[in-house]
């Protein structure tokens, strides 16, 4: 729980209103989603196991509600039923408290945060991943996060292909992802040597992977299975377009990414900014959670940390005074 007072307030007025602005200049509509929904559509959304990790109550008929611990499942629903018929692509953005249960020794420990963030629905394929990258950037640039940040990709199907070749069942499935994305090595490396004939070593490198082009290449030396290889082609053409921007000293390649969110289906970033203790972003691609609602169809959006914003940007403005 967080007061805001006085200049942080007003800075974090200027943060939100300065995204906000950016937005809207690339036509994005702002939306506004209800604090309170019903249970249901998160865990449809985001999977049973982030979906609880949400405050959960029932109304006086019993119904099990929730505090909206997500944004995009609600914007998912919304372009599926209310505007099933609008035309696409939908680009929508907003700025919304989202609440989620935390533990205290957790790095992201709020209960309460605050996401500025975009849904581009409806449209597929490299332009549409790279707009929101572009975007991503462009707010951070215009809060004079300039050599400070970086924004880090991935291709989820990298890992999905990993793991269909392993043949994990879905709790050995989430052990793996949970190992990989703590950057747990040791113990990678022991799960691995079960389920693995050849001891999973090229696996576990791969988890490592950090950097630029040179990623790719060392990636093609572990990866064999077809569906992780297609992954690593269309990260390596995504890549190839942000070197062609001039834009890949704000970029990083990290095949250790791999996100808990249950909807991602293609490209899933994160954003780092120095001084932060965590990623102040994430997002990607989510081509089937509108079909939870409704018809399914391409998508592609991130998300902001404002609070987490707030403190970087603070910090600098009381180092500059």
């Amino acid at each position: 729980m967080r007061y805001y007072i006085g200049a942080e307030a007003r800075l974090r007025r200027r943060i939100e209103d300065a995204a906000m602005s950016v937005f809207e200049k690339w036509s994005y509509e702002e939306v506004i989603t209800p604090s309170v929904d019903y249970y249901d559509l998160f865990e449809q959304g985001m999977g049973q196991t982030e979906a609880q990790r949400g405050f959960r109550f029932t109304d006086n008929d019993g119904r099990l509600l929730a505090l909206r611990p997500d944004v995009t499942s609600s914007v998912a629903r919304i372009a599926a039923t209310l505007l099933a018929d609008r035309p696409r692509p939908l680009r929508f953005c907003y700025a919304a408290p989202v609440f989620r249960q935390q533990p205290q020794s957790h790095a992201e420990w709020r209960r309460e945060n605050t996401q500025l963030g975009c849904e581009l629905i409806g449209v597929g394929g490299k332009p549409a991943d790279l707009e929101v990258l572009r975007l991503a950037a462009e707010i951070l640039r215009g809060l004079n996060l300039q050599s400070s940040y970086c924004i880090t990709i991935n291709n989820v199907e990298i890992f999905n292909g990993l793991a269909a070749e392993l043949d994990l069942d879905t709790p050995a499935r989430e052990q793996l992802r949970r190992l990989i994305d703590t950057r747990e090595t040791a113990e990678l490396h022991r799960f691995l040597r079960e389920f693995s004939a050849n001891d999973g070593h090229g696996f576990g490198q791969l988890a490592q992977l950090t950097g630029k082009r040179d990623v790719l290449q060392a990636a093609r030396d572990v990866i064999r299975n077809e569906r992780s290889l297609a992954a690593l082609n269309a990260l390596e053409n995504l890549w190839t377009e942000i070197e062609s921007l001039g834009l890949e000293h704000e970029f990083e390649i990290d095949l250790g990414d791999v996100p808990s969110l249950d909807y991602y289906t293609g490209l899933t970033l994160k954003i780092f900014v120095h001084g932060a203790g965590a990623s102040i972003g994430r997002g990607g691609r989510y081509d089937g959670l509108t079909g939870n609602f409704g018809r399914a169809e391409p998508a592609v959006g991130f998300v902001l940390n404002l609070d987490a914003l707030t403190e970087v940007v603070g910090r600098r403005v009381s180092q500059r005074s």
